[in-house]
């Protein structure tokens, strides 16, 4: 996944708790391969045996702070004052986090609402999968999925996509008014051809084996552009974009990075037991996106 998300920069990243061995281990990476400035939040002494461990010589700075939620607090407010790009999440509990993010005073707040963006790489598959939101907004309303649709659109833009390809993805491509989901993605299409999405193709409802297979679309007599050439799936609920993850994560051997949009900052969040390389890949992901 390295060499498709080429474009990050060299951002200052502040990490939140960072005495864990797999967060370090990919900030040095990532400090290695694409200049990124890290800043470590957490309990200096832990963090410093962590890097003895692993054999961490990248130069970078420490805050010590033993207290996980005070050490959090500081890492997003160091991203809010401008001494950082980048917020990365170590050692905390995933709410304290988020509650830290949107602190009032000191929080990444933006006025935007705040949703997941998450890229696969599929083995023997030369296009990247984008996938929105699988991993914040549970059952969105039509506003706030045009909302999730330009957070990551946004996000796709500055990775160098100048016309994403999108699939409003539904059960299958009739619009039913008793299947809220088809008529969403009927007025999501129908406002992106009025240009509301800027630069793209939108096409819903469009179900999966038609936006992933043109034969699926020759088979089913629909006549699309996108077919085959998606570059971002919008699912129309949380469990939709969860489930696909965990498919081509699990079954597939999916490489797989994400990102929290719509704060004033690019916000990394994974979960304590993905690997190393895919937390490198998430803040590759993120520093694209600053």
């Amino acid at each position: 996944m390295i060499e498709k998300i080429s474009c990050f920069r060299g951002s200052a990243m502040s990490v939140a708790a960072a005495q864990d061995r797999d967060i370090l281990e990919a900030v040095y990476k990532a400090s290695a391969v694409a200049g990124i400035q890290p800043v470590l939040f957490g309990d200096g002494r832990e963090i410093e045996r962590i890097k003895r461990e692993i054999g961490y010589t990248g130069e970078c700075k420490t805050i010590d702070e033993p207290n996980i939620l005070k050490a959090t607090m500081a890492a997003v407010k160091s991203v809010h004052d401008g001494e950082a790009d980048v917020l990365m999440k170590g050692l905390v509990n995933t709410s304290d986090y988020l509650r830290a993010v949107l602190d009032k005073e000191n929080g990444l707040r933006s006025g935007h609402l705040l949703s997941h963006l998450a890229v696969f790489e599929l083995p023997g598959r030369a296009r990247l999968m984008f996938v929105t939101d699988g991993g914040f907004n549970i059952a969105p309303d039509l506003e706030e999925k045009k909302s999730i649709l330009k957070n990551a659109l946004g996000s796709l833009r500055k990775m160098g996509y100048k016309h994403p390809n999108v699939a409003v993805l539904t059960a299958n491509e009739q619009v039913n008014e008793k299947a809220i989901s088809t008529v969403h993605a009927n007025a999501i299409t129908q406002a992106a051809e009025a240009g509301e999405f800027g630069d793209c193709t939108v096409e819903g409802p469009i179900a999966f084996d038609v936006a992933i297979s043109k034969e699926a679309a020759l088979h089913k007599h629909i006549a699309s552009k996108i077919s085959g050439d998606v570059d971002l799936f919008l699912v129309p609920y949380i469990e939709v974009g969860n489930v696909m993850g965990k498919i081509m994560s699990i079954l597939l051997g999916a490489k797989m990075s994400g990102i929290v949009l719509g704060a004033s900052a690019p916000v990394v969040l994974t979960s304590r037991s993905e690997t190393a390389e895919s937390k490198l890949n998430s803040i590759l992901l993120a520093s694209c996106c600053v």
